[in-house]
Parts: C-alpha cells; sequence; structure tokens
C-alpha cells in the first residue's frame, strides 16, 4: 500500500486518482497505525511551510515518517513535500523542517542586477521544462526537456548538489527534482503534469 500523508492540505483526491490510474494502491492516512502498514509513502503540499510542519507533529507522524525513510521505504514528495526534507525554510519567518536532507528552502529573489531586467512573477506558475543532471529510475522514460507543472514562490538549495535530479530555469537555474537513495522529491506536481507526471507515479508504483 502507497501511504498518501493527509494533513489538512486542500484535494488530496487528485493525487490519489492519479496514483490509482497507475495501478497503485493508494490510501489517504492521518495516524502512525495506519502509517505502519504502508510500504511507499507519499508526502504532497501546497500550503505555507511553518503550517505544513505543525500539523504532520499534531498528527504524530514526523518521527515515524523519519525512521521509514531511514530504514529504506521508497519515498515521493512533491511540492511543499520537497521543501519539507530540508532543514530550514524562510517562508514567513525560519521554520525548522524535517531535516532528512542538508540544506534551505529561499524564496524567488530577482532583485540581483543580472536577474533584474528579467521582471519575473513570483509565484512561479504554469509549465516549465526539466534539465537532467542525472540518471535516475524515477525519471525513466522522460525526456530531458520535458515539461511538467509548477506553482511555488519558493525553492529548495541542498548543501549536498549530488542529490540534484534536475533543474529548471525561471530567471535563475533552480533544483526542481532530488533524488538520493530511496528518496525522490520535485518540485513540479506530477499529478498535474499530464502525461510525464503520470509516468513519473509509475515508475514510482513499479519500483
Amino acid at each position: 500500500m502507497i501511504a498518501i500523508i493527509d494533513y489538512d492540505i486542500g484535494n488530496l483526491r487528485s493525487v490519489q486518482k492519479a496514483l490509482e490510474h497507475v495501478g497503485a494502491d493508494a490510501q489517504l492516512i492521518t495516524t502512525p497505525q495506519q502509517f505502519a502498514r504502508a510500504d511507499k509513502v507519499v508526502l504532497p503540499g501546497v500550503a505555507a511551510f511553518g503550517d505544513a510542519i505543525e500539523e504532520l507533529r499534531s498528527l504524530h507522524l514526523v518521527e515515524p515518517l523519519r525512521k521509514a525513510v531511514a530504514e529504506g521505504m521508497p519515498f515521493l514528495g512533491f511540492c511543499l513535500g520537497l521543501q519539507m526534507l530540508f532543514e530550514t525554510s524562510s517562508e514567513n519567518g525560519m521554520h525548522d523542517g524535517l531535516g532528512i536532507l542538508p540544506g534551505k528552502v529561499v524564496r524567488f529573489d530577482f532583485s540581483s542586477a543580472e536577474l533584474a531586467g528579467h521582471r519575473l512573477s513570483v509565484p512561479h506558475m504554469g509549465w516549465n521544462q526539466l534539465r537532467s543532471r542525472t540518471s535516475c529510475p524515477m525519471l525513466d522514460g522522460i525526456d530531458d526537456g520535458a515539461y511538467v507543472y509548477f506553482a511555488h514562490s519558493y525553492h529548495v538549495v541542498p548543501d549536498d548538489e549530488t542529490v540534484i535530479a534536475t533543474t529548471t530555469d525561471y530567471g535563475l537555474e533552480f533544483v526542481s527534482s532530488v533524488w538520493k537513495d530511496n528518496i525522490f522529491a520535485t518540485q513540479f506536481h506530477p499529478e498535474k503534469s499530464q502525461t510525464v507526471g503520470l509516468r513519473l507515479l509509475e515508475n514510482f508504483v513499479k519500483l
């Protein structure tokens, strides 16, 4: 069973339906007891960083999640589910993340002289391209340059650049997905990325 962590962040049914479409037994879970039955986990997210972490803590899912990932459970995060993997976020003040990967989450900043002429809006919303940094099994069958759907104002800055799976250009080159061992997470939304997103989810189901 693939556990989709439900921490009251909006319409998770679309995530569940996308996973079911590619053959998964995917269930929304809210308790450690439900989580204990999972063999894979998905952490989506569209909320503010601090609120999301607090909700995970209130559900008593932070430590079970950290333990499961440390023990090798396949993990897929997207959007906020990517950002929460890291140590800190500066969204609406400083907040501690899950600390599974070293690094931070920062807001897009186009104030420097070399970026000022771009006049890009924040949040970054809509379709943009992936640029592969490594041969990742989660990206099997997905072409370099494929378009996926984004909706975010913050992006991750890993301390260890070897975890970067793809980057994307939005005035600056930002990290659009990471991969380390059993952990894969994307800044884009697979459930909104049509054929490319479904292929990624299918790759995760087949792990």
